[in-house]
């Protein structure tokens, strides 16, 4: 008795002991846990976000990928699945789940591997204050720190935290980040499924990340489904039919997001001079004017149009080549090393050739996928495959090549394109920006060549001279000669010039519709003389166009000036719109990330403030382009889109160094550049239409997909007669009836150049008058 008396003496005593030895711990420690007030209103650190028109998500800016959700629009499935697997006992105990350490001690027992009793408040002590050391110094902290935190939070601001603050894999950070990452879809539109695959990440967001492993990332996901069954969150109906949901979860290649990088990049570079470093903290979110739709159409469409130029062109050869091993157990190594330089373009992807001769490629990706290219798909690269092939484009073991995949499922041997292009799209009647897409690859080429890129129109800009030709007596009917032209040096004041229609032939007398969907140059250049030059050059500022950048020089009938796609797209919504300037614009909304908007612009309104040419002006010129895709230059415009409210005018400058399309619907104005950025002949047979207007019609085709024909409404001052429209002041018989007809400046050889004298006594006053 007298034994058991002392062992139980000092028991209590080592009891008493490690109390207070624990007491004192715990008072040395607690004064040094962190200050825990700022979580009562939480706020992590929050990305810039860029958003479609629609809400699509098009881009993040900032070190982490989060979106800050508050617990009431977390979805209850979301947070159901999470409990059942993280803490199901969360809004029963009291930081420490002492029942489920217990039932982890007991499942321990004789494993190699431990089972974790850590609740969710332990977890946010643990992933916003604590360091992951594995220590008991920490892990008391750990316990008071939650201690603190159930003290000084409620349950559902702890959940709020947990569910915002865990890291996801492939940089989302909560929960709402990662329904867009790996679903692309908003947290409130998850399944049962969906949030079950989810919920298995914060264990190990690498081992059950279900785009790099996705057969562990499904058995995560059944072994939630059950649980979440257990504990009574859906029933066996629900659980079952989640079990055999086939989840489309995203490839992480970016094959399946929407690509606006260009605009993205403008957007943050708009905030960051508003906001500077806050930008990429504070959450703010960009609402663009960007149709989603849209904007994914003008991708593809421009990469398309630009891929197809580039199987024209002369193969230039492999990208590099190595020198491959002997030994297959090297093989693989060396080819990820090799090809990690050249990372696949979108659609255009990089492969190492491991056996090659005129009749089949075999070669390899970096992910393992064989390719073996036969047939068609040889044809463009057929000089690479020659026996006397230079060394330099001779395809062999060891050369880094392109390839793309056919529709038909085969592949084919391509290249990156050294050509560029340029397509933006704005409605006319506000001037937001629906769709741009500044090159063929952002991480390529970063020059923005929708803003960036000054090129001259070519006869693009022709309508701009017809314009001004209306404004001084000149109608669809009139006649005039497209016959030679040639100026000496003391009428150019430098070289002679001697201009020639892109053909080179020369068809005589024609009226200035034919000569518009023709695309005439002689007649442009007669308009002009007719005009002025400096009239001209006043009359474009009407649209947008900057004076200087267009010399009052006859070639400015050429489209020899400068411009911006932008410019161009700004310059026919005047058209489009019945005669009002209007001015792009991209942010649409800014909010916080509790949704306050801090800026907000509105939908310009067309009004007569804004008007710069008249309706009946801009009436006719829409009916003249309409001749262009009826039966012009770009008529495969009308016949393709099976649609006739739809207009425009092609551009190819001198020598084809660049190739335009301008071109509207009422409700929608496009605009494709191409060519190379340092200027040079795309090719003797490219041309605005062959080039520019496939990309055009080929985005239009989306973008039209459902809108209404718009029938033009005529304006006051105009009369039909005999089929044609005309000014009411100006009808057949008072009206510029022809132009340079027999009085046409005279070609080399037949005497000086004479200025064409008038046709009419009416022609005469009204070009005074215009030129006073």
């Amino acid at each position: 008795m007298r034994l058991l008396g002392w062992g139980l003496g000092l028991a209590l005593a080592g009891v008493v002991a490690l109390a207070m030895v624990i007491g004192v711990a715990l008072a040395v420690a607690y004064p040094n846990l962190p200050d825990i007030s700022e979580l009562s209103d939480y706020r992590p650190k929050l990305p810039l976000r860029v958003f479609s028109a629609e809400g699509t998500l098009l881009a993040e800016f900032g070190e982490e990928r989060r979106s800050l959700t508050p617990i009431k629009d977390i979805p209850q499935v979301m947070k159901d699945a999470v409990l059942a697997i993280e803490d199901a006992r969360f809004y029963q105990h009291g930081g420490v789940d002492y029942k489920g350490m217990v039932r982890a001690a007991v499942a321990n027992m004789g494993r190699l591997k431990s089972q974790g009793a850590s609740t969710i408040t332990m977890q946010v002590a643990r992933n916003v204050y604590l360091s992951a050391e594995k220590s008991y110094t920490r892990k008391i902290y750990e316990i008071l720190l939650t201690f603190k935190l159930e003290h000084a939070l409620t349950k559902d601001q702890i959940l709020e935290i947990y569910m915002n603050q865990i890291y996801l894999g492939n940089h989302a950070y909560g929960f709402a980040s990662a329904a867009e990452t790996y679903f692309g879809k908003p947290l409130k539109d998850l399944s049962i499924a969906e949030a079950a695959m989810l919920a298995g990440l914060p264990k190990a967001p690498s081992a059950y990340n279900p785009i790099s492993n996705p057969t562990r990332a499904k058995i995560r996901q059944q072994h939630i489904i059950t649980r979440m069954e257990e504990n009574g969150f859906i029933t066996e109906d629900q659980a079952n039919a989640a079990r055999k949901e086939e989840l489309h979860v995203r490839s992480g290649n970016g094959s399946d997001r929407i690509h606006a990088e260009y605009v993205t990049e403008t957007v943050r570079q708009l905030m960051f001079a508003q906001y500077g470093e806050e930008t990429y903290t504070r959450g703010l979110n960009v609402y663009t004017t960007l149709k989603a739709n849209d904007q994914d159409a003008a991708y593809k469409a421009l990469r398309r149009g630009l891929m197809d130029f580039e199987r024209r062109q002369i193969y230039r050869g492999p990208e590099k080549f190595v020198t491959l091993p002997t030994d297959p157990a090297d093989l693989d190594d060396a080819i990820d090393e090799a090809l990690v330089d050249h990372p696949d373009n979108g659609d255009v992807m990089s492969a190492m050739v491991l056996d090659a001769n005129p009749k089949k490629i075999s070669a390899v990706r970096q992910n393992g996928d064989a390719v073996d290219i036969t047939g068609d798909g040889l044809k463009p690269a057929q000089s690479g495959l020659a026996d006397k092939a230079p060394p330099n484009i001779k395809i062999r073991r060891g050369a880094i090549i392109r390839v793309v995949k056919t529709p038909k499922g085969s592949w084919e041997i391509t290249q990156l394109p050294e050509v560029e292009g340029a397509f933006v799209a704005i409605d006319p009647r506000d001037g937001s920006i629906k769709a741009l897409v500044g090159g063929f690859d952002f991480q390529k080429n970063k020059f923005n060549h929708v803003t960036q890129a000054w090129r001259q129109p070519g006869s693009s800009f022709k309508p701009f001279i017809y314009s001004a030709a209306l404004e001084i007596g000149f109608t669809p009917a009139t006649i005039v000669n497209d016959a030679p032209l040639f100026f000496d040096a003391g009428v150019t004041g430098g070289q002679p010039w001697e201009p020639k229609n892109y053909d080179g032939k020369f068809e005589g007398q024609m009226t200035l519709r034919t000569a518009l969907a023709k695309s005439k140059n002689m007649v442009s250049i007669r308009l002009l003389q007719a005009i002025g030059p400096k009239k001209e050059q006043e009359w474009i500022t009407h649209f947008g166009f900057d004076p200087e950048k267009h010399p009052a020089y006859l070639t400015m009938a050429l489209g020899a000036g400068s411009v911006t796609p932008m410019q161009m797209a700004s310059a026919y919504s005047v058209f489009a719109n019945g005669g009002y300037r209007v001015n792009p614009w991209l942010i649409a909304k800014v909010t916080d990330q509790r949704g306050k908007v801090l800026v907000e612009t509105k939908a310009h309104v067309l009004d007569e403030a804004v008007r710069t040419i008249s309706p009946r002006n801009a009436f006719m010129m829409t009916n003249l382009l309409g001749e262009v895709t009826l039966r012009g230059t770009a008529a495969a415009a009308q016949r393709i889109l099976k649609r006739p409210d739809v207009y425009g005018k092609t551009g190819t400058t001198n020598d084809s160094i660049d190739a335009w399309f301008a071109g509207y619907q009422p409700t929608l104005t496009a605009i494709t550049w191409i060519g190379y950025d340092t200027p040079r002949n795309l090719g003797a047979r490219e041309t605005g239409g062959g080039l520019a207007l496939p990309v055009w019609i080929n985005f239009m085709e989306t973008a039209l997909n459902g809108v209404p024909v718009v029938v033009p409404v005529v304006p006051e001052g105009v009369t039909n007669a005999g089929g044609d429209w005309f000014y009411t002041e100006y009808g057949r018989s008072t009206g510029v009836t022809s132009l340079g007809l027999d009085d046409a400046p005279a070609a080399p050889g037949n005497g000086a150049a004479t200025p064409p004298p008038p046709a009419n006594e009416e022609r005469n006053r009204i070009i005074d008058l215009f030129k006073n």
